[in-house]
C-alpha cells in the first residue's frame, strides 16, 4: 500500500493480520553550530539543517483517532522553545493475535531515536505538521 497521507498510515496499520503498535519519534530541524555559510544560507531558505528528536510516543492504530489527535497530544508535551517540524513513524508488529505493549516498544522507539540521529531514517516515515509524507535528501 502506497503511504500518502498519515490516513494511511492508520488504515494499514488496522488492516494488518497481526495487531500492530505505531512508533512516533517527534523532530525538530536546526543548524548545527559548525555550520558553513553555504549550510546557513540554505536553512535560512527552509532547506538543510540537522534532526534533533525531541521526544516520542507509541499508540494502537485504536488509541489513535487521527492526525489531529497525534499533533494535540504533542502539544501538551511540547517544550516552549522546542517545537517540532516532522514525526516519523514506524509500525511494530505482534504476535500471537497479541498487540505489542509500550513496554515492547522502549527499545523499537531507541534505535528509531538513534537512527535519527545519525540520518540513518529510510525505514521510517516521516510526516510534516499537516500530515503529508516528507521525502528526505532529494
Amino acid at each position: 500500500m502506497q503511504i500518502s497521507s498519515f490516513d494511511d498510515l492508520l488504515h494499514a496499520a488496522r488492516l494488518q493480520p497481526e495487531p500492530q503498535r505505531l512508533l512516533f519519534v517527534f523532530a525538530a530541524v536546526e543548524l548545527p553550530d559548525d555550520a558553513t555559510p553555504a549550510q546557513r544560507a540554505r536553512f535560512q531558505a527552509g532547506e538543510g539543517g540537522a534532526l534533533v528528536p525531541l521526544m516520542c510516543v507509541d499508540k494502537t492504530p485504536d488509541e489513535l483517532a487521527s492526525f489531529g489527535a497525534l499533533v494535540e497530544e504533542a502539544r501538551q508535551f511540547t517544550a516552549p522553545g522546542h517545537d517540532w517540524a516532522m514525526v516519523f513513524a514506524a509500525a511494530l508488529s505482534g504476535t500471537l493475535d497479541k498487540a505489542p505493549t509500550s513496554a515492547d516498544a522502549e527499545a523499537p522507539l531507541q534505535r528509531m531515536v538513534d537512527a535519527i540521529k545519525r540520518g540513518a531514517h529510510g525505514t521510517l516515515i516521516p510526516f510534516d505538521r499537516q500530515g503529508r509524507p516528507v521525502h528526505l535528501g532529494e
